[in-house]
């Protein structure tokens, strides 16, 4: 089914819902729901300001990147979308089985959308928009695990039981993006948040693996205990391309919760744009709008995240670990990537020397009235030095690969006027140094963002 065509579908199911919604009796807590089946949706838009930026795209799920990056040219101000919560579309279902006592079945399917242009969410094609192109010429262009999937958010079903947790198989997001989307003060807010906007801790190193295909997803809550297992299949022989999690935490008394993870993923990819130079050179049978170059690798990574609620105020914080490592099982030039997307060049021998990075952040949301939330959060990255030869142990911008820092700020006021509607106000700044700053025309980024939410 192509995109269009499974768009169209979700919209017929969206309109029937809510027809059928309207003639049911009205739910207690406004949803749109008959018959267990509920039409949910969220449309976020605003302004944003960019002190050093890229032109806004039109498929890249945040529109900008209002963090540093090696394409900043600009000042660039503009309507973006998706700034404090993804717009999106969707349908959930929830059907007891009496045969089964407590269980039922569930699903979900989510469309991921720009509200600014109106097409569907595709990071990958915002990169292949700047194949060939010099830094100067570029738009936003960023990877990540939203690649113009019809259903690009969630796409899943199974079974679900108080008593014995939650089973489903499809495309889910990870149990690390769950943790941090838990645990990041900002929520994981694209606009106010590097591991909101950047899918790096969320995927374990690489963004596109912040959603996986593929895969069973299992979670439940025994008492104060909660605990998950994801698995991603590769549809083949072998443990090539596949990925494992892991999820242990516990809530306390007097409003502690920490959860601890694991996940090992196999052939990870990281997308980039084509140089005027892989272009030119570009394999027979490839096309500039469907290729890209990609660095595969195996990595590890180990996560830690807690908060506490003192009643007004929410404190949060977290520390990820990740290791890169060259891949066992190597890909070729021509794997199709997420989307449809095209691997024209592929490389397998990224980490020769292993690297580590470390993410780590901390902040307090404060609600001083109800309608009000007023959040600081800080954010920060270190690259332990992989170099070899004359570079090795280098703590300079000389290389990509010396040691490096990225630490960023961010301020955010959300007013709720209604349990629906919202509006926001808030900024980040962010700066590279070291080896995270090589290549970089300007090491640090403000960017100022206002906008309007509604969620139904």
């Amino acid at each position: 089914m192509t995109p269009i065509r499974a768009c169209l579908l979700l919209s017929s199911l969206a309109a029937a819902g809510v027809a059928q919604a309207q003639t049911a009796a009205p739910k207690d807590d406004g949803s749109l729901t008959w018959n267990g089946i509920t039409l949910y949706g969220i449309v976020d838009v605003g302004l944003q300001y960019i002190n050093h930026g890229q032109p806004i795209s039109d498929y890249f799920p945040a529109g900008s990147y209002p963090a540093v990056s090696k394409n900043n040219n600009a000042s660039v101000t503009g309507v973006t979308p998706s700034n404090l919560s993804q717009s999106r579309i969707g349908l959930s279902g929830f059907e007891p089985i009496p045969a089964l006592a407590d269980v039922a079945f569930v699903f979900r399917m989510e469309t991921f959308f720009n509200p600014q242009s109106g097409n569907l969410s595709d990071g990958l094609k915002s990169l292949t928009l700047n194949n060939g192109k010099p830094a100067a010429e570029q738009a936003t262009g960023v990877d990540t695990s939203i690649a113009g999937q019809a259903f690009a958010g969630a796409l899943y079903a199974g079974l679900s039981s108080p008593t014995y947790g939650t089973l489903t198989f499809g495309r889910h997001t990870t149990l690390v993006a769950d943790g941090i989307s838990k645990y990041d003060p900002m929520g994981a807010a694209q606009a106010f948040s590097i591991i909101g906007l950047s899918g790096f801790a969320a995927g374990g190193g690489n963004t596109e693996d912040r959603r996986l295909d593929q895969s069973v997803k299992y979670t439940a809550k025994f008492g104060p205990v909660h605990v998950g297992a994801l698995y991603k299949f590769n549809g083949a022989n072998g443990g090539a391309s596949t990925g494992a999690q892991g999820q242990i935490g516990a809530d306390f008394l007097g409003g502690g919760s920490v959860d601890a993870y694991y996940f090992k993923m196999k052939d990870a990819i990281g997308v980039s744009s084509l140089s005027a130079a892989q272009v030119d050179t570009l394999p027979a049978g490839y096309s500039v709008s469907n290729s890209l170059s990609g660095t595969i690798s195996d990595t590890t990574s180990y996560d830690l995240m807690a908060s506490y609620n003192f009643g007004t105020v929410k404190v949060f914080g977290g520390y990820e670990r990740v290791k890169f490592d060259n891949p066992s099982t190597p890909l070729p030039v021509g794997f199709v990537t997420i989307g449809g997307y095209v691997l024209a060049y592929v490389n397998n021998t990224a980490y020769n020397n292993e690297k580590v990075e470390k993410v780590f952040w901390g902040g307090a949301r404060w609600t001083p009235i109800k309608q009000l939330e007023l959040t600081a959060a800080y954010y920060g990255y270190h690259q332990d030095a992989y170099a070899s030869g004359a570079n090795a142990g280098c703590s300079t911008d000389a290389s990509s690969q010396c040691s490096g820092s990225l630490n960023a700020i961010s301020l955010l006021a959300d007013y709720r006027f209604t349990k629906r509607f919202d509006a926001y106000l808030g900024g980040m700044w962010s700066q590279v140094k070291d080896g995270l700053a090589n290549g970089y025309a300007y090491p640090n980024v403000t960017a100022v963002t206002t906008g309007l939410r509604f969620k139904f």
